[in-house]
């Protein structure tokens, strides 16, 4: 009984603490070097929505209205790609090896709206390895209503699996109503959704991985196409030939769209860590700061008629990531930071508790880590018996008010329980108890009236 009790106790315990355990959404303020001075100020930053992630752990770096429901724009098409790819569960050669195309009904409504196109005709049979890459590299439209219309029988009917789609993958802030992203009602998402979206694509599909890197790509050659067609990606991020180029980065998207500005998701490994970064709402125009840098600085990407700031501002979030992120160990799983009262136990009444787990994350480098305020709570009433790794308290992790991680601490020790200390200790109880002092009133009451009603028929007796 005790066994089902403490089984019973444990688990109520873990369903409780589920929501309070691990790393907790902590926000850095990425800084830089503005002036070239070596005096570190915030960042400044275009885009209006961030988000920002260690890849390998899925902890958030950076949230800037992260969550907020915005027009995608051709982001959109990572989720018309992810359909696409479970369609053929990601197998390359399937792909090349399968032709789609579409009438009309996919290009009726791209006229004369200035979409990006890879040329693809009404009827021109394209495999789907090169329907992926035209859709994500040029960011074809036509490509987008193509796939739609050969996974479903209609836009609609495909924008009902975008949705389902999205809501497997528990992004909850955004709605799909069209495959390409060009037009902007009741289609939306968030910086943190297109994050899952992208995540989901880079590790389960290889083939997608390896086409969002490509700077450049040749479709094969169709009847409409005999020597293929040159498409490139629209992510200068990618491109060697370009001043937007940065190494390490993989790809992902690029979207622009008057409603939306500037959008970008990229990816960039380097040391063995990842960073996922999707961005929304940079400006379209070119803004007075870098009309004056261009005019100071000829030749540069500032004196070109058109600023990428979608790609600066994921180049500027990198370079402070990779100059000023290290690995950083907080918590030691093998250190007993503090020990509990035990009640009834056999010989001992403490357990000495460690943390269920060491703690680690990227952290800045010029943020001290005793500046890190750690908080330890044992749980109260913790009765024998006690076994090794029970959790009996958390300790909590935070800088500046911003909960970092919340670690379940464990008892390190047995502690059988007494059975004489239960019984001293329940009788202790009862005589203190109300319900004792309750009990001898009415008892002290019975007797009382007892001895009255007897001395009463005495005195009767006597009399007569």
């Amino acid at each position: 009984m005790n066994k089902l009790k403490r089984t019973l106790c444990c688990l109520i315990c873990a369903v409780l603490m589920i929501p309070c355990m691990g790393a907790q959404a902590f926000n850095f303020t990425p800084k830089r070097d503005e002036d070239g001075d070596g005096k570190l100020e915030e960042m400044t930053l275009f885009s209006e929505a961030v988000y920002m992630e260690d890849m390998n752990t899925g902890e958030p770096v950076i949230e800037i209205n992260a969550d907020e429901e915005r027009s995608p724009a051709s982001l959109t098409k990572i989720m018309t790609a992810i359909l696409l790819l479970d369609e053929f569960s990601g197998d390359a050669e399937t792909m090349k090896s399968t032709y789609y195309s579409a009438g009309s009904e996919a290009f009726d409504e791209l006229y004369d709206t200035g979409a990006s196109t890879a040329d693809i005709q009404p009827g021109e049979e394209v495999n789907c390895y090169d329907l992926l890459a035209a859709l994500m590299l040029p960011s074809s439209c036509e490509a987008a209503n193509i796939i739609a219309l050969n996974l479903s029988d209609s836009i609609n009917d495909f924008c009902e699996l975008m949705n389902k789609k999205a809501k497997d993958l528990e992004m909850n802030h955004s709605h799909f109503s069209n495959a390409h992203g060009l037009f902007t009602s009741q289609n939306y998402s968030s910086c943190r959704d297109i994050a899952k979206a992208c995540r989901y694509a880079m590790t389960k599909y290889p083939v997608f991985a390896e086409i969002v890197a490509m700077p450049e790509y040749t479709m094969s050659p169709t009847d409409f196409h005999p020597e293929g067609t040159d498409i490139y990606n629209t992510n200068l991020l990618v491109s060697p030939n370009y001043d937007y180029y940065y190494d390490t980065v993989k790809g992902i998207k690029t979207g622009t769209l008057e409603a939306a500005g500037r959008c970008l998701a990229s990816c960039s490994e380097q040391d063995g860590i990842t960073y996922l970064t999707v961005t929304m709402g940079a400006p379209m125009e070119k803004q007075a700061a870098e009309i004056a840098k261009g005019e100071e600085n000829p030749g540069s990407l500032y004196d070109e008629d058109v600023v990428y700031y979608n790609l600066l501002d994921h180049i500027h979030l990198y370079d402070w990531a990779y100059s000023s992120l290290v690995m950083t160990d907080f918590i030691d799983a093998n250190s007993e930071l503090t020990e509990a009262k035990v009640a009834y136990g056999d010989g001992k009444d403490y357990a000495n508790l460690k943390p269920k787990n060491g703690f680690s994350r990227l952290w800045p480098s010029d943020v001290k880590v005793k500046d890190i305020e750690k908080k330890i709570t044992v749980y109260d009433n913790i009765i024998a018996p006690v076994k090794v790794g029970d959790v009996l308290g958390k300790l909590e992790l935070t800088y500046k008010g911003q909960k970092i991680a919340t670690i379940d601490l464990v008892s390190t020790t047995d502690v059988e329980r007494s059975g004489v200390k239960e019984k001293a200790k329940i009788a202790k109880s009862y005589f203190g108890s109300n319900v004792f002092k309750i009990t001898s009133a009415i008892v002290l009451v019975l007797v009382s009236a007892y001895i009255i009603i007897h001395v009463v028929i005495a005195q009767k007796k006597y009399l007569k």
